[in-house]
């Protein structure tokens, strides 16, 4: 289990990353056409664009696994969370644009129920065990879904992605209350932001999302270029670009000032 990173904080606060590992099986990696594509969708750098939320006692849960091998932010059925719309997979066969990730043969059903059962399944208990732990001391719970995005990836949306794309499941995963604080933060700030546009939130935010049973569960998906240097054309001679603490200082701040608004919420 060391590629899952847990960090205990006592607020009501749990912020999640499913998609920033870049570790990838050995007897995995030699079936992908090569790791580098293995690694393209990879939600790059976010875990540091959010290093501050520890210091504000939040609870942090990370898996160091790669999405291509399998994504513990899709349906564990494999039903599309997009139905009608271009996606990717529970274990993904393909990049976001669309290229074939393996070189011959594509999991079968027995390799993609033992990945269920050696990852996304521990992921997702962690995440019942902190949020069952922080509500038997607070009244709420905010889980908060951490992502990013390329700015424009045709085959997935048309044009260029707003730089917030907060989901709430249209609305059935949190209070109202709380999705206008935060939708007031970004709007305040120098940013685009949109709510439940292309992306509604994944099955994390759908699965937990219980604002009766006292858990609010949002996705926040942050085009790219709001925090790093963003090609418009991502190849293997520039993407990704290195994590640069001066171009993210404009939008880690408004993300700190989002915390602290579910924060906020919970205590209240």
């Amino acid at each position: 289990m060391d590629w899952l990173e847990i960090h205990r904080g006592e607020a009501p606060l749990v912020v999640a990353f499913p998609h920033t590992g870049t570790e990838i099986p050995t007897e995995i990696e030699r079936e992908f056409v090569s790791p580098r594509l293995a690694r393209k969708d990879t939600d790059w750098w976010i875990d540091q664009l959010y290093g501050f939320a520890r210091g504000l006692g939040a609870t942090t849960v990370r898996t160091r696994i790669s999405r291509s091998v399998i994504d513990v932010n899709r349906d564990p059925s494999g039903l599309s969370l997009y139905p009608g719309q271009a996606t990717t997979e529970l274990c993904p066969t393909t990049t976001f644009d669309g290229e074939g990730l393996y070189a011959s043969s594509t999991p079968d059903a027995a390799e993609i129920e033992k990945r269920r059962t050696t990852y996304f399944a521990a992921y997702h208990e962690a995440l019942v065990r902190e949020l069952d732990r922080l509500r038997e001391t607070h009244g709420r719970v905010v889980l908060y879904d951490a992502h990013s995005i390329r700015s424009r990836i045709p085959r997935l949306f048309e044009g260029e992605l707003p730089h917030f794309n907060l989901g709430t499941n249209s609305g059935a995963s949190c209070s109202p209350e709380l999705a206008s604080a935060i939708e007031a933060i970004c709007d305040a700030s120098t940013f685009s932001r949109v709510t439940n546009g292309r992306f509604k939130g994944g099955w994390t935010t759908r699965r937990y999302g219980a604002p009766d049973l006292g858990v609010h569960a949002v996705q926040m998906e942050l085009a790219c270029r709001s925090y790093m240097d963003e090609p418009s054309v991502p190849a293997p001679d520039n993407w990704p670009t290195p994590s640069s603490d001066a171009r993210a200082a404009g939008v880690r701040a408004v993300l700190t000032n989002v915390l602290e608004a579910c924060l906020a919420f919970a205590e209240s």
